[in-house]
């Protein structure tokens, strides 16, 4: 991944939490994106705001977050969500404790956009 010198939604970005790096299997860290998505066939585009994790998929050096991230350069499958919020309804196939969690990060992200959350940094894209 290459660390972003401008945010633009059409790269893909994401902003990653440094402290939850997980260097077991092929790597994992939590993360969170903004993405375009429509609510019906035709409908509006509408922003929202994701979270979830990227995880590593043959990832050369595990050694440290910083080559996790330098290193982990196929982004064809992007992250994994776990919860998404449009403005209005939070999805998520989470406990109630997760989704509140999920729902104080991700309320104020989005009201935020473009915007880092805080504690976390981004924004990270994957090479073109």
């Amino acid at each position: 991944m290459i660390k972003a010198a401008k945010f633009r939604i059409s790269d893909k970005p994401y902003a990653v939490d440094l402290e939850t790096y997980r260097p077991e299997g092929s790597g994992a860290i939590s993360a969170v994106w903004f993405r375009r998505r429509r609510e019906a066939y035709n409908g509006p585009l509408r922003t929202v705001a994701c979270a979830g994790e990227l995880r590593g998929c043959l990832v050369p050096d595990l050694s440290t977050v910083e080559s996790f991230l330098v290193t982990f350069t196929d982004g064809r499958y992007g992250g994994d969500c776990m919860a998404r919020w449009d403005g209005t309804n939070l999805w998520s196939l989470a406990d109630e404790s997760a989704r509140a969690r999920y729902k104080k990060i991700l309320v104020p992200m989005l009201a935020n956009y473009p915007e880092v959350p805080p504690s976390y940094d981004g924004w990270w894209v994957f090479p073109r």
